[in-house]
């Protein structure tokens, strides 16, 4: 079997069939080292990038970038790459609104697409749904919702789980919300995918029956 890095080489700037990837890391350290080809990767077929993080990590992310061979300061320059906080992309005004989310998460595709960049390679650290905000319980819905976008566009998303701080009930119901999977530093078709509207349907059941479960250990 191939190792992802390897993987994702192989299959140049398309990534594959499926674009929207779950990815399960039991360290920063394997999370970096196995997405390291799907960021340099991009920036060498000139692609853009969108990253949105922790926003006490930001700065460390940045220098990991750089490490990794990322002009940062003229890839930020030029609009090539951005690096977000929480707080500025995913949690304005203090919690989770899954709609403007949605809304402006489509905007980063179109805002790339018009400024020439063909692909947008996207990594969302999921993290964000640990904090105790507002909303962050919508975070199965947003995935399976994210299906419904990422079709319409020659673009790909990774979003990163840290097996160490999400519950099991969550890290289960992301693998049924991506049609592709990294783990174990393979990536690979994912066989627990359940379609978007199956799973809108059982997330609407959950909230009628008020069983959303604890997103974090």
């Amino acid at each position: 079997m191939q190792t992802a890095a390897r993987s994702q080489q192989d299959t140049g700037h398309t990534l594959g069939r499926y674009r929207h990837i779950c990815a399960f890391f039991n360290s920063v350290e394997e999370q970096r080292r196995v997405l390291r080809p799907f960021i340099t990767e991009g920036f060498e077929h000139g692609h853009s990038a969108y990253h949105y993080v922790d926003p006490e990590l930001r700065e460390e992310h940045l220098r990991w970038l750089a490490e990794a061979g990322v002009d940062v300061s003229e890839a930020m320059g030029s609009g090539q790459l951005e690096v977000r906080p929480w707080q500025d992309s995913l949690l304005r005004g203090g919690g989770f609104d899954l709609d403007p989310w949605l809304a402006s998460f489509e905007e980063v595709f179109n805002a790339a697409s018009a400024a020439g960049y063909k692909q947008t390679r996207f990594l969302g650290h999921m993290e964000w749904a640990l904090q105790d905000l507002p909303g962050v319980e919508d975070l199965i819905e947003y995935e399976a919702r994210v299906n419904y976008l990422i079709p319409r566009y020659d673009h790909a998303v990774i979003c990163t789980y840290d097996l160490t701080k999400f519950g099991a009930s969550v890290v289960m119901d992301a693998l049924r919300t991506h049609p592709a999977v990294i783990i174990g530093g393979l990536r690979q078709e994912n066989p627990f995918f359940v379609s978007p509207e199956e799973l809108l349907l059982e997330v609407r059941e959950r909230r009628s029956n008020h069983k959303i479960p604890s997103v974090g250990r």
